[in-house]
């Protein structure tokens, strides 16, 4: 059996540092043993909160391509969103996970809903320790005054960051454009193709023609910039 392996890590120090993806290799590695091999690997580095994921858009066409099973680590490293693990699964492809590999497309959707209530629950429990500094009268974030200097280099450096962020993701999505238009299909019927796929633009959106011709049409921008 051929499997394609996802893996994913939530800051990019992780990522470059390697730190969590040696586990989930590793976990990967032993459920492989004995059953198969691994073609390919696709490592993603990015927030679960996030449905865009481009390496994960790539694994799923080249485990197509391959005819290989997609398999990750752990479940709660695809997302903490029912609705995105219900549309990776309708995805065509057969998923596993290293940590379940006897769950089945249930159990799969159950485990989703379960992280996706831990996120929540996370979430919940930050947003109501920050109201209670804030009631205590302690200053958070910008609206300190003396941040203010701070926060104008963080403006310039978040403009600095989309703009690396946009053409990466023009970068990651140009071979799976490429791959849905070898088969003749219209740009509307590409941006359609995206969206059932549950894949988003740079900016968390839906796709529309006109923002797959801009992903055709910054191919020149991402080859200069890797230039």
């Amino acid at each position: 059996m051929k499997f394609v392996t996802y893996l994913r890590v939530s800051t990019e120090r992780q990522g470059q540092s390697g730190l969590g993806l040696e586990a989930q290799r590793a976990a990967v590695a032993a459920h492989v043993l004995g059953r198969g091999e691994v073609v390919a690997e696709f490592v993603e580095v990015e927030s679960g909160k996030r449905s865009d994921r481009p390496e994960l858009a790539r694994a799923l066409v080249e485990a197509k391509r391959a005819g290989a099973m997609l398999i990750i680590a752990k479940l709660d490293r695809l997302a903490r969103n029912v609705a995105f693990i219900a549309n990776l699964l309708e995805s065509g492809v057969e998923v596993t996970a290293a940590d379940m590999p006897e769950a089945n497309r249930f159990v799969l959707h159950i485990m989703a809903a379960v992280a996706e209530q831990e996120g929540r629950a996370i979430s919940e429990r930050t947003k109501a320790a920050l109201a209670a500094a804030k009631a205590r009268g302690v200053k958070l974030g910008w609206s300190m005054p003396e941040r203010a200097s701070e926060q104008r280099q963080a403006a310039r450096k978040g403009a600095a960051v989309n703009k690396a962020r946009a053409l990466a993701h023009a970068k990651n999505m140009l071979p799976v454009v490429a791959q849905i238009r070898a088969g003749g299909a219209s740009l509307r019927q590409i941006a359609a193709e995206l969206n059932a796929r549950g894949i988003k633009t740079a900016r968390g959106g839906t796709w529309h023609a006109t923002t797959v011709r801009n992903i055709l049409t910054s191919k020149s921008n991402v080859q200069k910039r890797a230039a």
